[in-house]
């Protein structure tokens, strides 16, 4: 899992960082399903969390659990520098959001390095919420927009609108992912959604975190879920929407 390493909200003189239960959701389904998971950011250490995915309302029974968790804390707390990491070590990588990652992990090489070969190697790569802001600069081996032609989503204007930061975020991340050639779905705001196009796995906003790494844990073969449960997704765009329990 890769974190992002800024803290700042633009020029508003705010905080802003990792959404907490876009990182507390899949964490806990990853490492249920016996998965072991590495957590990197740009800078290494810990990563920051946005104010606003800490208060009390924001609270899920993840981001509780990881409170006492001090395992979790600790790996949380010593999060691996993202230029140590060898794609070939991993199975898969996912990206959490919260705004942070629109000013560093957008443009950070080591990241595109990472996802550039971690899909040329045929491992998938997820980004939620913000997460496909990551998605931006990484390119096909002939040098076009991984993005073109692919199925994706991710925040949606609209949502970005009801939290009040049009004028403050560096790009909107429809607009961006629309721009460069995706095909852009998305559902009603603040409402789960989940596309997977081959390796590629794209969640629409917060509650989306978790299906998405359901849906990661089917492609892996790793997955517990019931068998009715989200289907395993092998190749093709598919969109799954739904909601965890």
């Amino acid at each position: 899992m890769v974190l992002t390493s800024h803290d700042e909200l633009g020029q508003t003189g705010r905080k802003t960082g990792l959404w907490l239960d876009e990182f507390t959701a899949p964490y806990y389904l990853f490492t249920d399903a016996g998965a072991s998971v590495t957590l990197a950011s740009p800078k290494g250490g810990p990563p920051p969390i946005d104010p606003s995915s800490d208060v009390a309302d924001a609270q899920s029974a993840a981001t509780l659990r990881f409170k006492a968790d001090a395992i979790a804390q600790a790996a949380f707390a010593a999060t691996r520098p993202l230029r140590a990491m060898n794609a070939m070590d991993y199975d898969a990588v996912f990206y959490p959001g919260g705004h942070g990652p629109l000013w560093d992990l957008v443009s950070d090489a080591d990241s595109i390095r990472l996802i550039e070969t971690m899909l040329r190697e045929g491992k998938p790569v997820v980004a939620v919420c913000h997460g496909p802001a990551v998605l931006r600069d990484v390119r096909k081996p002939d040098g076009s927009p991984m993005l073109s032609g692919r199925a994706v989503t991710g925040f949606t204007n609209s949502e970005e609108a009801s939290a009040g930061l049009l004028d403050v975020v560096p790009f909107l991340v429809e607009d961006m992912l629309r721009a460069n050639g995706a095909m852009f779905t998305r559902r009603g705001d603040w409402r789960s959604h989940v596309v997977a196009d081959g390796l590629l796995i794209t969640g629409q906003n917060p509650g989306s975190a978790g299906p998405a790494a359901r849906v990661l844990l089917d492609l892996l073969g790793e997955s517990t879920l019931s068998p009715d449960s989200t289907s395993a997704i092998q190749s093709g765009k598919h969109s799954v929407d739904a909601t965890l329990p």
